[in-house]
């Protein structure tokens, strides 16, 4: 080899040994929520987790399931109250954005307007398994003898990219696990539970959660959002154009003639999925709850989905309210509710709630690798830039 030669492969080494370099500062930059970026929608302020926990009684188990190289999935649990939901039923309601997806349970929870068991989210293939497990962990609890029907309610999304979800990976000692193990307090995020191998905006999703708590003058309730961000779209974060900005965005290739082919490489329909779990301790019925969950899609919307063809769009809404709670077998109901014209302020906190909880489902998912594939965590170092240039930075008090 020519000393020309030489040097030119020295010189080829180093900068791939510094694209290596800066590929791992990317993979291991710190995570943070979305406030920590200076990123607060709304005018409400949350609550003390700022996660659906901060609904008093609420809780949420997770458990992760990483198994050799193909397997990157699992299970998220919500339960509305530490007693038996069956025995003690809370007011609920869901709404359908866009109905590409499975939701075991959902037309009776419309239908009867109440749950009767804990909130399951997984991935797609493994809705009925997870379904089957919670019924016989829900039918193995105290004074559930005589229970001869069981309404489960298991939301997905399908994270078939990063995990080999033909093999249905999730088993019934997992569920057992994200039920028995759900508490209060603060909820992990990210590439966690049933949002380990999803994907949102062409770069990794997961989990997220957040709240608002509103002032005593307008109740002084609390609202609070759990998401299984997992769908398509053209991102903005607060109005910047964070996906135009990072070239990466839906229909991208019928709109930009890309100079470098390995851009672009989000979803160009923008399809995917996500779940919306939404809680509160008004005192709703089922009735308002629907409208409730039906301003989630605003949420949605303001982070940069449409809604696409191939998205499954679902949210689900319950009131942990001791004044609308059901006992399975009253023969009168009697109830206390939020009156119509209460309910604008619970509507502005949902939004609220909604937008920042998919935020910080993307913020604090990390980079996963899996079943022959890489999805790479939202480069939060661009977005602090990118947010900058829009006037959006973190709060210097």
């Amino acid at each position: 080899m020519s000393m020309e030669r030489r040097m030119i492969f020295r010189r080829l080494v180093a900068l791939s040994l510094v694209v290596c370099s800066f590929s791992a500062v990317a993979r291991d930059e710190v995570r943070v929520r979305a406030r920590d970026l200076g990123v607060a929608p709304g005018i409400f302020t949350p609550g003390a987790y700022n996660a659906i926990t901060d609904v008093a009684g609420v809780r949420v188990g997770q458990v992760t399931l990483t198994e050799g190289d193909t397997v990157r999935t699992g299970v998220t649990a919500i339960l509305p109250h530490p007693g038996n939901v069956y025995r003690s039923r809370v007011p609920a309601a869901v709404h359908v954005g866009n109905g590409f997806g499975k939701f075991v349970g959902s037309t009776q929870v419309n239908e009867l307007g109440e749950l009767e068991t804990p909130i399951l989210l997984t991935c797609t293939l493994c809705v009925w398994k997870a379904a089957d497990a919670m019924a016989d962990w829900m039918l193995s609890q105290p004074d559930m003898q005589q229970v001869r029907s069981l309404n489960v309610v298991v939301g997905e999304t399908n994270d078939g990219g990063l995990n080999d979800i033909r093999a249905r990976p999730v088993t019934a000692d997992a569920v057992r696990r994200a039920l028995q193990s759900a508490s209060e307090g603060p909820v992990q995020e990210g590439s966690v539970g049933a949002g380990t191998g999803t994907v949102a905006f062409g770069w990794k999703g997961g989990i997220g959660t957040s709240s608002r708590t509103l002032p005593s003058s307008l109740g002084g309730w609390t609202v609070g959002v759990l998401v299984q961000s997992n769908f398509g779209g053209v991102l903005q974060v607060s109005g910047a154009p964070v996906g135009r900005e990072l070239d990466r965005y839906a229909f991208q290739k019928a709109v930009a003639v890309q100079a470098d082919a390995r851009r672009g490489l989000a979803d160009d329909r923008g399809d995917g999925s996500i779940i919306i779990v939404i809680a509160t301790d008004a005192p709703l019925s089922d009735r308002n709850l629907r409208r409730v969950a039906s301003r989630a899609m605003m949420g949605l919307g303001r982070t940069g989905s449409s809604a696409s063809n191939g998205s499954g769009d679902y949210i689900l809404a319950f009131s942990t309210a001791d004044s609308v709670r059901r006992t399975f077998d009253a023969p009168r109901l009697e109830t206390s509710e939020l009156a119509n014209e209460q309910m604008s302020a619970v509507f502005q906190a949902s939004v609220e709630a909604v937008e920042e909880a998919i935020y910080n489902s993307l913020f604090m998912a990390t980079t996963v690798s899996g079943n022959g594939e890489t999805v790479e965590a939202i480069p939060l170092d661009r977005v602090r830039r990118i947010l900058k240039q829009h006037g959006i930075a973190p709060s210097t008090k």
